[in-house]
């Protein structure tokens, strides 16, 4: 019980780590926003196949074989 006490009393120094917070919460927005525009741009699941494309999610072009034949320049 003691030990409880003296964590409590230490913990009221201390102050909440702003910078952190901001990290998960931008890093929060990155992974919806990139998440979001992946699913946009995949095959449509059952259901969705007749839904268009949102104004603001780019097209991707899809290469028919990727990686492979000359460097485009």
């Amino acid at each position: 019980m003691h030990l409880f006490m003296q964590t409590a009393a230490s913990a009221e120094g201390s102050h909440f780590p702003y910078a952190f917070t901001l990290v998960y919460v931008v890093g929060f927005i990155a992974a919806v926003t990139i998440g979001s525009i992946a699913w946009y741009n995949s095959k449509r699941p059952a259901g969705w196949e007749s839904k268009d494309r949102p104004d603001f999610v780019p097209k991707i072009e899809k290469e028919e074989t990727p990686g492979v034949g000359e460097p485009k320049s």
